[in-house]
């Protein structure tokens, strides 16, 4: 790069739960620059979660963070070209990316959801990754699947 990479910035803890991943997801929630909706919606999806959690020793942030490690992706397929084909190539991820990719798919399937509410889409999406189903859970699959089928290409990597 030409330039020096930029500096990472601090990101401030959320006022209810104290932790700064839960901030990192309502930015990502966070649309036409709204942090107070996107945070209010967030809360209500907790609270939510609250409610119809069946396993009582679990608060909503942990099912929350729970449901944000099953999502999780461990390897993506990269493409690259060499001679005149493209590959996908397996490639492990890092750890920050695993987090953000997580919280994209969690956000954007939940906006592809049918309930009334976003907080109410946001909440089944949750509990549904929590329990290992759900369109979040399935894409990491996919990805994982992906990954797999292209293996013979690893040597390629970059």
């Amino acid at each position: 790069m030409r330039k020096r990479q930029a500096k990472k910035r601090p990101i401030l803890p959320d006022p209810r739960f104290n932790d700064q991943l839960v901030t990192r997801f309502v930015n990502m929630m966070m649309l036409h620059g709204k942090k107070s909706v996107a945070f209010k919606s967030f809360y209500d999806a907790m609270d939510i979660v609250e409610e119809k959690n069946q396993d009582e020793e679990k608060t909503s942030l942990e099912i929350w963070k729970e449901a944000l490690s099953n999502v999780m992706p461990h390897v993506e397929v990269r493409s690259r070209r060499v001679g005149g084909a493209t590959f996908q190539i397996p490639m492990q991820i890092r750890p920050d990316r695993k987090i953000s990719t997580a919280m994209k798919w969690l956000i954007s399937y939940s906006r592809k959801r049918n309930e009334k509410s976003f907080s109410q889409r946001l909440a089944s999406e949750i509990l549904a990754a929590a329990k290992e189903e759900g369109a979040a859970v399935k894409k990491k699959t996919d990805t994982h699947k992906m990954a797999e089928a292209n293996k013979a290409f690893s040597h390629f990597r970059f």
